[in-house]
């Protein structure tokens, strides 16, 4: 069931709004955090030893050489608008032998190659090309088109077998293909050329705000206000039990994937490069339930009517979760498998919308405690780790933990399917 959206955040107050919405939801939903656990994460030998490794490591560069910045600009862009597809790991695993951010990767990567240098129907890194793209279109660029039917018996000859369209893989491609039309007719109607340019727009208008005496995040919010108002993809949100609640992943890794990509180079790049160390985390479905099975949150005492208390297998005592936490090899071997040859993850539990906004707006406040607790640490400790955290690096490395190592990548993940969200 689809969960109603509430208006938007007030003018200025859209980063906030993720940040007061999730803890007023966590609290209503009676989901604690447990600080024990956070201690343990903070001083354990998995995180002190991989932190630095791990922290920028959201996947979103591109290995190709682009004409200009604008260009790769508008690229990094639609990557973070089709950023999703988290709830059908599992069916493309078995159609791919690859998980979803893999073949949202391969997909864009397509749409790159097969685009002409020109604009039009033929560029599908156009506006126009992304308002006009069609479904077998973005099933051949993904690989996919063996597996987009069906089968059932005959409703008048139960010997013949019918195939039809439909199936997890179909749904997905449905949902990838309305994203990319609805993005394209916005920038068409609002005469922009591509997505880059409007973004180059936002992040201009916040670059305005950057010497300004508001916070770090002001300019910042002024560009996540200009992707949430005008791109229905971006539009993380919900109304759940009567209490609106803002994630907006993909609009904040968004900013944030751009200022890590440009950020290196500002002094020669015509990209304003964003301040991103206050972000909120990019909440999916991989970092609640890391934060469940650390035992960081805790639905033992949640609310009955949402359902989560037993989502998630039990068990998860102290001394399985110092197993997950113990040190590993800085550099774990290369798995010698081919991709079709591994084994197809564990689908985990699978949610409603309602659980899934309420799980992830507790990873949201609890990752805010966790940078707390970091801090309070540091006071005694003076570990370097612990004074320079941040929360989108914590993000990336609870987000790159998950597949870092074989128990953490068998930790089920759980599951929500027709969301373009994550």
């Amino acid at each position: 069931m689809t969960t109603p959206l509430p208006p938007f955040p007030p003018k200025g107050g859209f980063i906030g709004a993720v940040n007061e919405s999730s803890r007023a939801l966590r609290q209503r939903a009676g989901i604690e955090i447990n600080h024990k656990k956070i201690k343990l994460l903070l001083t354990s030998g998995y995180f002190t030893s991989t932190y630095a490794r791990l922290r920028e490591s959201h996947g979103m560069a591109m290995p190709l050489k682009f004409p200009s910045l604008l260009a790769e600009l508008n690229l990094l862009s639609i990557l973070s608008l089709l950023n999703f597809g988290s709830g059908y790991r599992v069916p493309l695993h078995v159609a791919t032998g690859r998980g979803a951010f893999d073949n949202i990767r391969a997909l864009v990567l397509g749409l790159y190659i097969s685009s002409s240098t020109g604009t039009g129907e033929g560029n599908y890194l156009s506006a126009t090309g992304m308002r006009d793209i069609k479904e077998h279109t973005i099933a051949d660029l993904m690989g996919v088109t063996d597996a987009l039917h069906v089968e059932h018996a005959h409703e008048s000859v139960p010997a013949v077998t019918v195939g039809e369209l439909g199936g997890p893989i179909w749904e997905l491609v449905k949902l990838l293909t309305q994203a990319l039309n609805e993005t394209g007719t916005v920038l068409v109607n609002s005469g922009y050329p591509d997505l880059g340019s409007f973004v180059l727009e936002a992040l201009n208008e916040g670059d305005k705000l950057k010497n300004s005496a508001e916070s770090v995040n002001h300019e910042c919010d002024v560009i996540l206000e200009r992707f949430v108002r005008a791109i229905p993809a971006f539009r993380d949100m919900a109304v759940v039990n009567g209490q609106p609640v803002y994630c907006f992943k993909k609009a904040l890794l968004a900013i944030h994937a751009i200022a890590l990509r440009f950020g290196s180079a500002e002094s020669l790049s015509e990209i304003p490069i964003p301040r991103t160390s206050e972000l909120p985390v990019f909440v999916d479905n991989v970092i609640p339930s890391i934060l469940v099975h650390l035992g960081i949150i805790n639905l033992e005492d949640s609310t009955p009517s949402l359902g989560l208390r037993d989502l998630f297998p039990r068990g998860q005592d102290d001394s399985t979760i110092r197993a997950l936490l113990s040190e590993v090899p800085a550099a774990p071997p290369a798995d010698t498998r081919t991709t079709k040859d591994q084994e197809v993850p564990k689908e985990g539990p699978v949610l409603t919308s309602v659980q899934a906004f309420a799980l992830r707006a507790a990873a949201i406040d609890a990752s805010q405690a966790i940078i707390a607790t970091a801090r309070d640490l540091n006071a005694n400790e003076e570990s370097y780790i612990l004074k320079q955290i941040t929360l989108p690096e914590l993000d990336a490395w609870l987000w790159s933990a998950a597949k870092d190592r074989p128990d953490w990548r068998n930790l089920e993940r759980f599951v929500l399917r027709d969301t373009v969200y994550f």
